[in-house]
């Protein structure tokens, strides 16, 4: 019988971790030719969402449970965890409820029919129309400039061979941007639509730091756009800061006396090539910052314990992933 990894990352989620656990349980009861494994990676919740895993997994032994030292952020959290499971396919369903569990059946269809990577893309959404039109957005944007194809409207939802899980454990990136990294592996993914709930207990961790955050790793690792315009836009200021210099020097040669340059437009050109500036420098300093991420190297996520799992990664290797 083939073995199905289900991964959920959890943080704060005390109110759906149990409806969750049930959900998926619920549809192993029913795929009788499969054997499942659900990993819950609890990234250092401060409500009692570790506690409730605990206790599932005492009655479970289908449920397995990662507790981080610390909260490593929810871009290493997740990834961690995919590359801890062992399933000939892993899915990657989140703790919040917003992904629809009947859908995992859809995907283990569309795996049996060959494809090493079925996605969930959320072509509607129950949650606040202005962030669902800013994803969409930057969707948009991030496949304009992007050297490979994303896939929009997909926020890592979906299933994965283990052939795809193997190459990613030898990509050992430290700080990846998954849904990029699942197109760049280059394998053709099938997509079901789907239609995302709204949350219905607790409350969403993303802010506009760590949606920022999210954005620039998928620019910064899959574009060179950014920095090229950069250069272009540097070349046409200083062209037309040129010629606005010379059409002013002969307004002044021809119309000595009756035309002055005045204050107004030196304090503004002065403030506006300042903000392009401060702007490009800020998008440089986004590819440094990711680079030195690159050269630290430091583990994805250090464990302070795992429940269920038969053998205990030793330190070291822990370390080096």
């Amino acid at each position: 019988m083939k073995l199905i990894s289900i991964v959920t990352p959890c943080y704060n989620e005390e109110g759906n971790v149990e409806e969750v656990y049930q959900q998926v349980r619920r549809i192993f009861d029913e795929l009788k030719i499969y054997r499942y494994e659900h990993i819950f990676i609890d990234n250092a919740s401060k409500d009692n969402t570790l506690g409730i895993l605990k206790k599932i997994a005492k009655e479970d032994k289908n449920i397995k449970v990662i507790s981080n030292a610390r909260n490593f952020g929810h871009i290493r959290s997740p990834y961690y965890a995919l590359l801890q499971s062992s399933g000939d396919a892993v899915i990657l369903f989140a703790g919040d409820l917003q992904d629809p569990a009947y859908m995992i059946k859809e995907f283990l269809v569309k795996w049996e029919e060959g494809f090493k990577v079925v996605l969930g893309v959320k072509t509607k959404s129950e949650e606040s129309p202005a962030m669902f039109a800013i994803r969409k957005a930057f969707y948009n944007f991030i496949n304009r400039v992007s050297e490979i194809e994303l896939t929009k409207n997909n926020t890592g939802f979906g299933l994965y061979d283990r052939k795809i899980i193997e190459i990613l454990r030898e990509i050992d990136d430290p700080y990846p941007y998954f849904r990029g990294l699942i197109s760049d592996i280059g394998f053709e993914s099938y997509k079901i639509e789907y239609n995302q709930p709204t949350r219905k207990r607790g409350i969403t961790s993303n802010n506009f730091y760590t949606l920022y955050d999210i954005a620039m790793l998928g620019i910064t690792n899959h574009s060179k756009v950014p920095l090229r315009l950069a250069a272009i836009i540097g070349f046409a200021l200083s062209a037309l800061s040129l010629l606005i210099a010379l059409i002013y020097l002969l307004a002044k040669l021809l119309f000595w006396n009756s035309f002055t340059m005045g204050v107004a437009p030196v304090i503004i050109g002065l403030f506006f090539f300042s903000s392009v500036q401060l702007f490009f420098v800020g998008i440089i300093g986004e590819y440094i910052g990711s680079i030195h991420t690159q050269v630290l190297k430091r583990p994805l996520v250090i464990e302070k314990e795992r429940i269920n799992f038969e053998e205990r990664i030793p330190n070291e290797e822990v370390l080096s992933k």
